[in-house]
């Protein structure tokens, strides 16, 4: 009797736990137009491309930030696009992280998400830090040339000796301007120890802060809680991971968020990675909460608009990889807006991984929505 009952649970683990075959696209709806692949190794100005983690556009320009602790930097690149194809991508320069101050010489930087300050014309940027180690996460502002500017003064609970204890390698992987332009949206990877558990098989209470931080005063003024979905793949090798990887808030209050998953033991796999349309509007202020397990709020709404399995047979490497870096391009020729997002991988530290940048279509489809931030 053991061994039917072992088949029956993973029967039921995996139609339970996989992904709706529905997909909500009442508000938006997005489409694979093509994508492209850096070579592996790239040489160029003295480093190698990759650890991608995340990606920007802003005046033409494309800004990639890559992971490396031990040389934290960004690369500018132009991705043109030929009808809805990319044609090329060319990169023209990298820059790296000047540590002369103290904030920075401090800091183990592990650079997460992008983004760029076109007031100012600085660099807005993300650490997940090493809370392992007892170093904080951060977000923080470079010029141009990679110097320190300033940087974001953080909610007791994401630091890494608080009572909450952000998870390590958990913290703040996303990072999007606000629509109104006034601040940023901080979101983390996984919950924080105490506000609940890492997403696993079966559902979870997974709720993970999404912060929002004020330009001019530096400080956090609003919060909403979004719960993580499940795993979706059984890890073979006993090591398995879903979390947001970035997000853009496209409309008041609407945000597209991108969800990751990783099962071991799959190959090239390993990754669920998937899009979702979320709706705070009427999400709790849950900023001054410091324990979510016991506090009262509501929570964002959450539905799927686009998983990439479905596109897999379409991409020229058939796989796909470690999608963590997800930006606004240029308007197409129909008005549409174009979706660019990137891989990071990892170095191929953990086996054969790519670094892809895939185009997607976005369209427009919810009453009372009238454009694209």
């Amino acid at each position: 009797m053991k061994k039917p009952l072992f088949f029956l649970l993973i029967l039921l683990l995996t139609t339970a736990c996989g992904t709706p075959k529905k997909i909500y696209n009442d508000s938006l709806r997005i489409t694979f137009l093509d994508d492209f692949i850096i070579p592996s190794n790239l040489q160029f100005e003295g480093t190698t491309v990759g650890g991608l983690s995340g990606i920007d556009y802003a005046n033409g320009t494309y800004y990639l930030v890559c992971d490396h602790s031990g040389n934290p930097r960004f690369y500018t690149a132009n991705i043109e696009l030929k009808g809805k194809k990319i044609d090329t991508v060319i990169l023209t320069g990298v820059t790296s992280l000047e540590r002369t101050s103290s904030f920075l010489r401090d800091k183990t930087l592990d650079l997460e998400a992008i983004r760029n300050n076109e007031k100012t014309g600085s660099i807005v940027l993300t650490s997940e830090g090493s809370i392992q180690n007892g170093k904080d996460p951060s977000i923080f502002e470079v010029a141009k040339d990679g110097s320190y500017i300033s940087h974001f003064n953080l909610p007791a609970y994401f630091l890494a000796e608080g009572e909450q204890k952000p998870r390590n390698n958990g913290v703040f992987e996303g990072l999007a301007e606000s629509y109104d332009t006034y601040a940023w949206w901080a979101g983390m990877e996984l919950p924080l120890v105490e506000d609940g558990s890492k997403p696993k098989l079966f559902p979870t209470k997974s709720p993970i802060r999404i912060t929002r931080f004020e330009k001019e005063s530096r400080e956090a003024s609003r919060q909403f809680i979004l719960q993580l979905g499940n795993i979706t793949k059984i890890p073979w090798l006993y090591f398995a991971v879903n979390g947001l990887t970035e997000l853009l808030e496209y409309a008041p209050d609407r945000f597209l968020v991108l969800e990751r998953a990783f099962s071991a033991g799959h190959g090239t796999n390993g990754n669920t990675v998937r899009l979702f349309d979320i709706d705070a509007r009427g999400s709790t202020n849950t900023l001054g909460h410091t324990n979510l397990r016991k506090a009262d709020y509501s929570e964002a709404s959450k539905k799927l608009v686009f998983n990439f399995k479905h596109i897999r047979k379409d991409l020229k490497e058939k796989i796909i990889d470690n999608i963590e870096g997800m930006t606004f391009g240029p308007d197409l020729p129909n008005g549409n807006k174009t979706l660019l997002l990137v891989s990071d991988d990892n170095f191929s530290s953990l086996g054969r991984q790519i670094t892809q940048i895939i185009l997607l279509e976005v369209e427009i489809r919810s009453p009372g929505i009238t454009n694209l931030k």
